[in-house]
């Protein structure tokens, strides 16, 4: 596999200084351990609807969003009586699509449970073994609702957590790196991409979310 050298070389040619303000932040364990449960449900939320939809809309629409779903207070959602589950179905503040919506409530419920076992669903992210990325993947693919594909980890991305995204760019870079990758789906095409993501670390000190961000930027560099 090549070394990310000549990646991190590319994405210079290709984007000079610029390329720093296209990094995200990452937050330390510390930092995403406090932050509160409805951030975490808001940003699962925005992820969800985002997903095949404008994303604009979405944005135009969150003071909506954040109205009309309780200021995405967990138990506060899940108090909410029949009658008011109906009116949200019906509720012109939000993109009314009942499966999306009813997306919220199931993860809802479930940041709910796993922050009673965690003390927080920030320690509950915060413990997750930084070598193991996509365990969390599927993990959020599992238990939470609507949050396989891309969308868990773009959860991840804008929570501070630090995360690559296997985007057309980066498994083009990664292919280009001698990285025998696919469609980036199955369980070996994501190994072999954490695989290599954390050999880049290594080498380099950079977060796994710099990393990324940097390969995808040098696709087209050639």
């Amino acid at each position: 596999m090549q070394s990310f050298e000549p990646i991190y070389a590319r994405a210079i040619q290709g984007h000079g200084q610029a390329l720093a303000l296209r990094l995200p932040t990452v937050r330390s364990t510390e930092e995403i351990r406090v932050i509160p449960d409805d951030r975490f449900l808001a940003q699962m939320t925005q992820g969800v609807f985002q997903a095949g939809f404008v994303w604009r809309v979405i944005q135009n629409k969150w003071p909506g969003f954040e109205s009309a779903f309780l200021g995405f207070e967990p138990q506060a959602i899940l108090s909410m009586e029949a009658e008011e589950l109906a009116t949200l179905r019906q509720d012109p503040r939000i993109v009314r699509n009942g499966q999306k919506i009813d997306a919220t409530l199931k993860n809802a419920l479930w940041v709910d449970a796993i922050s009673e076992e965690y003390g927080g669903f920030g320690s509950f992210l915060a413990e997750w073994p930084q070598d193991n990325i996509i365990g969390l993947w599927a993990a959020l693919k599992k238990q939470g609702a609507r949050l396989g594909g891309d969308t868990g980890p773009r959860f991840l991305r804008r929570c501070g957590v630090d995360t690559f995204i296997l985007t057309g760019d980066v498994k083009q870079a990664l292919r280009d790196s001698g990285v025998a990758i696919t469609k980036g789906t199955s369980q070996r095409d994501q190994r072999a991409a954490q695989a290599a993501f954390l050999e880049w670390k290594e080498e380099t000190g950079m977060p796994l979310a710099h990393l990324s961000v940097i390969a995808a930027c040098s696709v087209g560099q050639l």
